[in-house]
């Protein structure tokens, strides 16, 4: 069971990340999109490692930034849906972050805020959360379609604390990725890694 590295405080609301955080889906995310850059026949090979640093970033954003290296053109909103049909179908495979989704059910049942904000899609994170038993928690879900810019810009975290209606210096962020971190730290708030690989 993992450690988390609490502060020593308590804090009017705490907001999730859900890949990699709450739910266990950072291997089946790599493997999604390791299939779908196969598919539409990319010219770069995308390890594990720039996968992880990119944890966080939006895919459509992901894939325009290795367009630009690598001089090529495949469609980000291409790459995006056939990952996404891709990943669906293995959903029933995920499993909750368990130091961290009883951390969200202990908050819930004393009823702190609590909020979601995740670089993916909806169409992953409601999927993703149902099958592990989390989406009861949480009424409030931030995606990157709510806001101007995803994460590492502060936009979805400060958003999650507005409908929280919790002030953004006491609010608790939840994050597996550097993108998260970032966007946590520009957006005034503390933050909890989450190391999501074994």
């Amino acid at each position: 069971m993992m450690t988390l590295d609490l502060p020593d405080r308590d804090f009017a609301g705490y907001i999730f990340d859900c890949d990699g955080t709450l739910v266990d889906s950072m291997p089946l995310h790599f493997r999604a999109w390791t299939a779908s850059f196969e598919h539409h026949g990319a010219p770069w090979v995308w390890t594990e490692d720039e996968f992880y640093a990119n944890a966080g970033v939006p895919d459509r954003v992901t894939t325009m930034e290795l367009n630009e290296r690598y001089g090529a053109d495949i469609d980000p909103n291409s790459v995006h849906d056939w990952k996404l049909e891709w990943y669906s179908k293995h959903v029933p495979d995920l499993k909750p972050v368990h130091a961290v989704a009883e951390l969200a059910k202990k908050y819930h049942a004393e009823g702190t805020h609590i909020s979601v904000a995740s670089g993916s899609d909806l169409s992953i994170v409601e999927p993703s959360l149902k099958v592990t038993g989390l989406r009861e928690l949480f009424e409030i879900v931030i995606t990157p379609a709510l806001v101007e810019h995803g994460k590492p810009a502060p936009d979805m975290f400060l958003l999650a604390a507005e409908k929280m209606g919790v002030a953004p210096e006491d609010c608790l962020v939840f994050e597996d990725g550097q993108a998260g971190i970032d966007a946590a730290t520009a957006a005034g708030m503390a933050s909890v890694f989450v190391p999501s690989r074994g």
